[in-house]
């Protein structure tokens, strides 16, 4: 019997393989764009459909069946509708430039550091709460538009300035392009996720939402609880030191030690 199903059984080559592979990592990605959202429901919602629409046609019920059949067309218009931030995401996450020039990464040295040590004043003298996007690969020129143009070089003195508590500037974000400050007091897209919703702050919402729909990292100081929060990806980190906020800026921005690291070393041998 075996030796019967060789012949239909075709050679594995290395175009299947490719093939395979292309589809797994489709897939993969789809996964990983409706995981923990609500188009997971929806998702499964569809595969009900599709379930019950099998079991129609085996039960013979001719009327739902034919219920499902003419509703099926309009499927492909409602996911589009449905899915279109979920489309944005996946697209561009395939659209990502997975390295940086050099020059891209001497260009944020400098600001990187300007933005840990922003925060670390932020967090001892309490004088308001933050919220700084970083664009990277995917452009954020809409929400830089919503907001007051500054294109400054990014500095600890201009960020603490700018989120002072009872300031003009102090609601909204502050995105950087490369060491520059694009602008400030933006709007962004809050995350719509319903767990979230209810146990996030504004200012954390915005964080996870403009990291839902492009690859920006955002670093969030609460004025509730003086704690720091990361976001990439649409994932948030809560409570997290100034060595990790580092390491994070590090990781992600690919830049290397500097002086903002060598800082609390230097800060205690002083005291």
């Amino acid at each position: 019997m075996p030796q019967l199903l060789l012949p239909v059984i075709p050679k594995l080559t290395l175009i299947h393989v490719l093939d395979i592979l292309a589809v797994a990592t489709l897939v993969y990605n789809l996964f990983l764009m409706v995981r923990g959202r609500r188009a997971a429901h929806v998702l499964a919602g569809l595969i009900v459909l599709m379930a019950a629409y099998l079991v129609a046609v085996w039960a013979h019920l001719e009327a739902f069946r034919s219920l499902l059949e003419i509703l099926a067309p309009y499927t492909a218009f409602a996911l589009i509708v449905m899915f279109q931030a979920e489309i944005r995401r996946l697209l561009a996450r395939f659209g990502r430039i997975p390295w940086r020039g050099l020059g891209g990464r001497l260009e944020q040295r400098e600001a990187m550091e300007e933005v840990t040590l922003a925060v670390r004043e932020i967090l001892e003298t309490r004088s308001g709460g933050a919220l700084i996007v970083i664009e990277r690969d995917v452009g954020l020129r809409t929400f830089v538009e919503s907001g007051v143009a500054l294109d400054a070089r990014v500095s600890r003195d201009l960020l603490c300035t700018i989120f002072q508590h009872g300031g003009t500037l102090h609601d909204g974000a502050v995105i950087i392009q490369g060491d520059r400050i694009a602008a400030a007091a933006c709007f962004l897209p809050l995350t719509t996720r319903p767990l979230l919703v209810r146990s996030l702050g504004t200012r954390h919402r915005a964080a996870i939402g403009v990291t839902e729909d492009t690859d920006a990292l955002a670093v969030v100081v609460s004025e509730q609880t003086w704690r720091i929060s990361i976001a990439a990806h649409g994932e948030l980190e809560i409570d997290v030191s100034l060595d990790r906020l580092l390491e994070w800026l590090t990781r992600h921005t690919a830049i290397g030690p500097s002086r903002a690291e060598r800082a609390p070393q230097a800060e205690q041998v002083g005291s």
